[in-house]
């Protein structure tokens, strides 16, 4: 269309004929009901209009040259001026614009004519493309189209609901205020709808989010007075969001708004070196005063990943980040307040962070996944930068700040982001000596976790990676835990007294004995301490009594999660320490000693003492699995042992008592949403320490079904973990887990029976049954492919079947099974058997209720029939009750002999009923001829005699001379 444009518009697009034609034809067909006419016809249209946009731009240069000349010609002298020359000028001139009207009025009736139908058209393409040629066309005919006349579609269009469209729009309008010269055009338009562009920075489409973001970034740039106060407050918190590239565009408009300001100032001529500290000092402040303005004080690495992209330089000066921190208050320079301190502390160490790994936040997507060559390169010299500076200047930081635990546990994290190797550098090792004194002096002072957690990390990344300063690292290490292990020596040594090993100490020494262990724990947690013999030192203090006389709970807690690291760190380390039986069994002897001082600590009062032995137990009989997994058989091994039946009962039933708590699952903070979080954190991960016993095969399979139970109604707490652990038991052995849910469902089933309202019978329609049944459906569903799991799912069926069946006399007093209407839950399975499987459990049913007296039509028997209508696919479960033989059914009250005639028609040779034994002598052919798919595999090895020969019961007439067999149930 353009093309067709650019060649005839010097002629034939105003011979009143083409252009007229093909836009009375693009209108009619534009409106057309056919999808395809009139998204083409419409795409058509628009760029016929852009290209007439194009010849307007041309005819109005072609004006505005030919008027210049004209002006040339006009301020001549009067002899050398030509009215020949000036009439002909004014003659083209006004041949334009008749041209241009003519142009302008094709434009009009393109725009009324299709775009004003067609924009808010219900197929979204059309609407976008619509609003992607308006932005064009004002764009580059601003002086016809930049108006509120043709903006206001663009703003209405902005509330589509379709983000494509919304798209398009905002792409539009970035183009337009881009532009310095139509700004003053847009000042109504911004009014009007700020509101609306401001709402869809919260857009549910992340590429709409962030593509209005910009825009306003250009608004706040462009216009001074448009954006109020509280609009910047409201855009600048989203420098928090979850999505990256949104935090980054909201990062931008931060750094463009309050940190790209000037610094005062000074009294006095300074150099440039000082100004740029003064500048960087006055950004860094205004970055500290808008931290504390928005009340998110645990989301700096947020802060610093949005503002990385922007200002990177910033943030990565530390040299005068430092400065800063190290620089004393005098009358000058007040200095920072310890609050404005600790924030850039945090600041400091993200920045750090940043730098070294690269915006790979938790709980932050969109971030580049895969570095180019020269973002490597720059991450290189960021690390060599940071290592050569903070090397020498930590050391003074963690001396000044050695009274804040919180800012000593965030500079304890700056060494594991060093470049291991620094061969350039000078006096590396003296400025790591004090830098391990002054962390070794931090560790002495203070005992809190996180702080701990760093140490122990930091000391782990220092003496690995084969740097020159391992060396050093390792000596310092193995002082601070030599010196520790000694004095916990003493202290336990004046602690625990007489042959029951009383725990005596007073608050004091036992305050300095849960430090101790606390720092012990950590650093046994990332570091292998076996030489130290902790576990014969601390297992002593599990064999108090935890009455009168034993050790306080919080000494148990950290004496078992030190312990659990001992025992992990033993089986982890077995391929390089085991190479004779007698290491083995005092292996064996230890996690044998371990797992039953645990399993007491599972009924401590304390409850946090009893999560941690369940999850140190599970650990370590986890790892132990995993251990004689992997090892080989070829070389000495560790001895096998396995979880007394007193502990495997004891795991069991502290999992089901401690972790589905209450029916909602409901914690004992349920009012406080934190609190409630964190308690069923707590109680997911106990969960999944157990599930883990199961999927390594510690405890047997039929445990996971006390778990199982719980699957629909904790499900959406720990569904997903229950879920795993059915896939994972199902990859182990298919046939285990399928009774693995037959048990579940049959010891709900007995539950529900047992229950003081039940009288001896279920009925169906009471909540918990219902319940049961329900999570018989969702296990049913678990079996996706019916030919690989075929014989799973007969399995269920079978156990079903046997046990309803099991055991029953049938007497006057008990006419039915007493677990009859497990059948109804058993039913659920049933879509899942393959059509000969069918066939094969529905005679493996016969043969179990061919020595009773059935009559379907009792409520008794209701079970039986749902049952056997789901095998055999009936529509309708009436015709499995009412299908008995017509011979024998008596006339019940109120049935006349006309309704019995009816009822002898509809059961005559060709029944509908499936399972009726009432065949004629061609099926009873076909039924001898059936064999499975499979044919040496038969489940149930039931005979392939005919079904209606095997029933030999009271009641039954067999007429071996006859087409058909009457049977009475």
């Amino acid at each position: 269309m353009a093309v067709l444009v650019a060649q005839v518009q010097h002629s034939i697009i105003f011979d009143s004929y083409l252009m007229n034609t093909l836009i009375s034809l693009l209108t009619e067909l534009s409106d057309s009901c056919v999808r395809a006419f009139r998204h083409t016809c419409t795409l058509a249209a628009v760029k016929l209009l852009s290209s007439l946009v194009a010849v307007a731009l041309n005819l109005s240069a072609g004006i505005e040259n030919s008027y210049k000349l004209y002006r040339v010609q006009k301020t001549k002298t009067m002899g050398r001026r030509s009215p020949l020359k000036q009439e002909r000028m004014q003659r083209k001139i006004t041949e334009l614009r008749e041209k241009k009207a003519e142009v302008e009025a094709m434009m009009d009736v393109v725009f009324k004519g299709i775009f004003l139908k067609r924009y808010r058209d219900v197929l979204p393409d059309i609407r976008s493309l619509c609003m992607e040629e308006l932005a064009l066309w004002m764009k580059l005919y601003s002086s016809a189209f930049l108006n509120d006349s043709y903006l206001k579609y663009m703003g209405w269009t902005m509330h589509d609901k379709v983000p494509d469209v919304r798209l398009k729009c905002v792409l539009g309008l970035q183009a337009l205020y881009g532009d310095p010269l139509i700004l003053p055009k847009l000042d109504l338009f911004t009014s009007r709808f700020k509101d609306r562009m401001i709402s869809m920075t919260l857009d549910k489409d992340n590429e709409v989010a962030v593509q209005t973001m910009k825009l306003l970034l250009l608004v706040s740039k462009t216009s001074d007075g448009a954006l109020s106060a509280e609009d910047y407050r409201q855009l600048l918190r989203l420098v928090y969001s979850s999505q990256r590239p949104l935090a980054a565009a909201a990062g931008e408009l931060l750094f463009a708004r309050l940190l790209n300001t000037e610094a005062p100032a000074p009294d006095t001529k300074i150099n440039d070196e000082e100004a740029r500290e003064r500048q960087t000092s006055a950004r860094l402040r205004a970055l500290l005063h808008f931290y504390e303005e928005s009340e998110l004080h645990s989301h700096v690495v947020y802060l610093v990943d949005s503002l990385w992209d922007s200002g990177g330089a910033l943030l990565k000066d530390w040299p005068t980040l430092t400065s800063i921190l190290l620089q004393k208050p005098s009358s000058r320079s007040p200095g920072l307040t310890q609050a404005e301190q600790a924030v850039l502390v945090e600041i400091l160490v993200a920045s750090v962070r940043q730098a070294s790994e690269g915006p790979a936040l938790a709980g932050r997507s969109g971030s580049k996944k895969v570095m180019s060559a020269r973002e490597k390169k720059s991450q290189l010299h960021d690390c060599t930068k940071l290592t050569d500076h903070l090397l020498v200047v930590l050391p003074q930081l963690l001396s000044k700040f050695s009274g804040s635990c919180d800012s000593v546990a965030s500079l304890m994290k700056i060494p594991q982001y060093f470049l291991p190797e620094r061969p350039e550098a000078d006096n590396t090792q003296s400025h790591l000596k004090l830098l391990m004194a002054e962390m070794g002096a931090a560790l002495e002072r203070h005992s809190g976790p996180v702080l701990l957690e760093a140490a122990a990390r930091t000391y782990l990344s220092l003496c690995g990676g084969g740097a020159s300063w391992c060396s050093v690292a390792w000596t310092a290490r193995d002082s601070l835990v030599r010196r520790w292990v000694d004095h916990l020596t003493a202290l336990l040594g004046d602690s625990l007294q007489g042959e029951s090993l009383c725990f005596s100490a007073d608050e004091e020494k036992t305050a300095d004995i849960l430090a101790t262990l606390k720092k012990l724990g950590a650093f046994h947690n990332c570091h292998d301490l076996l030489e130290w013999n902790l576990f014969g030192l601390l297992s002593p203090l599990l064999s108090a009594q935890s009455g009168e006389g034993g050790a306080p709970p919080e000494v148990l807690l950290e004496v078992l999660r030190c312990l659990s690291y001992c025992m992990l760190w033993s089986l982890s380390t077995s391929s390089g320490t085991l190479n004779s039986r007698e290491k083995a069994e005092s292996q064996r002897l230890q996690l044998r000693l371990f797992c039953e001082r645990s399993n007491r600590c599972l009924s401590h009062p304390d409850h946090s003492v009893q999560q941690q032995a369940l999850v140190g137990v599970c650990d370590v009989l986890t790892a132990h699995a995993h251990q004689l997994q992997v090892w080989d058989p070829s070389s000495f091994g560790p001895l096998l042992y396995t979880p007394s039946p007193r502990l495997q009962r004891a795991l069991v039933t502290f999992v089901c008592a401690h972790v589905f708590v209450g029916p909602d699952c409901d914690g004992p903070s349920a009012d406080l949403e934190v609190e409630r979080l964190e308690e069923l954190h707590r109680r997911r991960n106990l969960l999944a320490a157990f599930c883990k016993l199961i999927m390594h095969r510690v405890l047997e399979m039929s445990t996971a079904a006390e778990v199982f139970m719980y699957y629909m109604k904790y499900n959406d707490d720990f569904g997903d973990i229950i879920k795993e652990t059915l896939y994972g038991t199902r990859q182990m052995d298919k046939l285990g887990s399928a009774h693995t849910l037959v048990l579940c469902l049959q010891q709900l089933f007995l539950r529900l029976k047992r229950e003081p309202g039940s009288d001896g019978g279920v009925d169906p329609g009471v909540q918990t049954f219902t319940s049961i049944k329900e999570l018989a459906r969702r296990f049913a569903l678990t079996f996706g492919d019916l030919v690989k799991f075929r014989e799973c799912v007969v399995v269920v069926h079978r156990n079903g079947i046997e046990f309803v069946f099991q055991e029953f006399s049938q007497t006057s007093e008990a006419p039915a099974p007493p677990y009859l209407s497990y059948l109804t839950i058993l039913g659920e399975f049933s879509s899942k058997l393959l059509k000969p499987d069918k066939k094969i459990v529905f005679s493996y049913l016969q043969k179990h209720t061919a020595q009773h007296v059935i009559d379907l039509r009792e409520e008794c028997w209701q079970p039986l029939a749902y049952y056997r209508a789901s095998l055999l696919a009936v529509a309708a479960a009436e015709d499995a009750v009412s299908h008995v033989s017509s011979d024998r059914w008596p006339h019940a009250p109120g049935c006349s002999p006309s309704s019995k005639q009816k009822r002898e028609a509809f059961l005559g040779n060709q029944s509908p009923c499936p399972f009726s034994p009432v065949d004629s002598e061609v099926n009873r052919g076909q039924r001898l001829s059936f064999t499975p798919s499979h044919k040496d595999w038969d489940p149930f090895s039931v005979p392939t005699e005919h079904p209606a020969r095997q029933l030999d019961f009271e009641g039954s007439v067999l007429r071996a001379d006859e087409d058909t067999v009457d049977v009475e149930l």
